[in-house]
């Protein structure tokens, strides 16, 4: 390991320590690296600027956080909530099976985890905690469910990927469809294990009536992940221009559908979104000055050899690298 490489690490887990923000910890530690080498800050902060922050693609990262935003603000949140109860109906831990539906659900509006524990969670532990499930359990779920955000499409993580790579952002999201409901399913699963096992109370019964009222008010917002898919998949718009329409026709969900949000709700979901691509810019940036310097320093490389030291299946290789 160089000496550059070297205090770039020690910088990084210094500020992880020391419970910095991740991004300034990213930026920090890339610029440690720089200043060791030598190198021309400047120049490297004037390519980062004109290769990355220039693309056309990373536009609908911002757009995407504002759709998440404004679905957050309106009653969105609450009508997926209760469209997911009358899908669970009588089961066992009907609350912990609608806390992952739900998020699978709102994963396809917003692509986000943070917006998904924001949103939903506070909705879903309150309900988990008010019918008798562990605090620690409800928390837990909570948090796993969330992860689908950044797997399941429009995921903001796979469209950076795609930037960073240089991959097709429809591809990507084809690629995590499968994953995500994978993912939703085992932990819907896990859900009825405990469930049953800590005798956690079945839900209510299915009123038709009810529970087709709940589906007509929720089905402004269950249009969204169906117009985002659709028009990718058949070509008819790109990532950017769907986070442009998703963000278009969150707004008027809120505004007119459910008559949630106004002139002063915006504006804070304006300032949030704000905060939010900041802090996400900075780490597009700090990824992709360390990304140079993990192909600079030949990592990848190394850490690939150093696994193949232990083994030479394929599948043990896959699956230490993503320990690693």
């Amino acid at each position: 390991m160089s000496f550059p490489l070297f205090i770039t690490l020690f910088v990084f887990i210094l500020i992880f320590i020391l419970r910095m923000p991740i991004a300034l910890g990213m930026l920090a530690s890339a610029a440690c690296y720089l200043l060791v080498k030598g190198a021309d800050l400047s120049l490297v902060v004037n390519q980062v600027m004109n290769t990355y922050y220039t693309n056309y693609v990373i536009i609908a990262v911002p757009l995407f956080i504002f759709t998440a935003n404004v679905m957050n603000s309106g009653k969105v949140t609450d009508m997926i909530f209760k469209f997911s109860g009358g899908l669970t109906g009588r089961m066992r831990g009907a609350l912990g099976q609608v806390n992952v539906l739900a998020s699978l659900i709102f994963s396809g509006m917003t692509g986000s985890a943070i917006a998904d524990a924001a949103g939903l969670g506070k909705i879903e532990i309150q309900a988990m905690k008010d019918d008798g499930y562990d605090p620690e359990f409800s928390c837990a779920i909570t948090a796993a469910s969330a992860t689908i955000g950044p797997i399941f499409p429009p995921s903001i993580p796979l469209v950076i990927y795609a930037m960073l790579s240089s991959t097709s952002v429809g591809a990507l999201f084809m690629g995590g469809m499968v994953p995500a409901i994978l993912l939703a399913l085992f932990l819907m699963i896990y859900v009825a294990v405990v469930a049953k096992k800590r005798n956690y109370p079945r839900g209510e019964k299915i009123v038709w009536k009810v529970f087709l009222l709940f589906t007509l008010k929720a089905l402004p917002a269950l249009l969204t992940p169906i117009i985002l898919l659709v028009g990718i998949y058949t070509g008819v718009m790109t990532p950017t221009e769907a986070g442009a329409i998703a963000g278009l026709y969150a707004m008027l969900v809120s505004v007119f559908a459910y008559r949630a949000m106004g002139w002063k709700d915006l504006f804070e979901v304006v300032k949030t979104t704000i905060k939010d691509v900041g802090a996400t810019s900075i780490m597009i940036g700090a990824a992709t000055i360390i990304s140079y310097i993990v192909a600079r320093e030949q990592l990848a490389a190394n850490i690939g050899n150093w696994i193949l030291g232990f083994t030479s299946s394929k599948w043990t290789f896959m699956l230490l690298v993503n320990i690693v």
